[in-house]
């Protein structure tokens, strides 16, 4: 809420602008919900101030952008970004190695679920980038398809909830605990399958 209101007379004065702006600051894992971002967008749409269908395209090229640029960034410069004073605050020792521990298990799935947790996206697409196992349409194609489900959902719920606050911050709440759910059983999912696959590769090698 705090967030919110901190935002609504920014992007109220600024429009389309502010909001691609601090999308891309979000993509740099500076620590701005980026539903909270996406949702004020709608609501200024919805009051008013702006074109709810301009919003959702402004939308889905700030997240895209903000997110291509880490991922650039990890490819052409590697560990060194890491070494540099603003980006060792986001690109810790420990989510980069939280991050390098899921892309290496998960593969380029992880990239998708990567959009719906702020605290990891950064240093897993930075990590993509920089392990070169990826490549840059894998990647897009990964992070659109996220973007795609979660930017209209947030950008739409701000326009029709821009009169009603109060139910609109009820369904964001239950739209985050929603995604947290379905990511928790898709990660005990993934472990099961993961470890059933070693299973099976060491019994086959076990065999011979």
């Amino acid at each position: 809420m705090e967030v919110f209101q901190f935002l609504m007379p920014i992007f109220t004065e600024y429009g389309y602008l502010a909001v691609f702006v601090m999308l891309l600051i979000c993509g740099f894992g500076v620590p701005v919900p980026e539903d909270v971002t996406l949702v004020t967008g709608g609501v200024i749409a919805g009051l008013g101030h702006a074109d709810v269908h301009t919003m959702f395209a402004v939308g889905m090229a700030g997240v895209l952008i903000g997110d291509g640029l880490m991922f650039t960034l990890g490819r052409l410069y590697g560990q060194r970004i890491q070494l540099l004073p603003g980006f060792r605050k986001i690109l810790t020792p420990q989510r980069f190695a939280s991050a390098q521990d899921a892309f290496h298990k998960y593969g380029k799935w992880v990239m998708f679920v990567a959009r719906f947790l702020p605290g990891l996206r950064t240093p897993v697409f930075f990590s993509a980038g920089m392990s070169h196992r990826v490549s840059f349409a894998t990647w897009f194609f990964m992070d659109g398809f996220a973007a795609i489900i979660s930017v209209p959902i947030w950008v739409y719920l701000g326009y029709f909830g821009a009169q009603n606050w109060d139910w609109m911050f009820g369904v964001l709440r239950q739209f985050q605990h929603g995604i947290l759910a379905l990511l928790a059983a898709g990660g005990i999912w993934l472990v099961w399958y993961w470890r059933k696959k070693r299973k099976a590769a060491a019994a086959h090698t076990d065999s011979h």
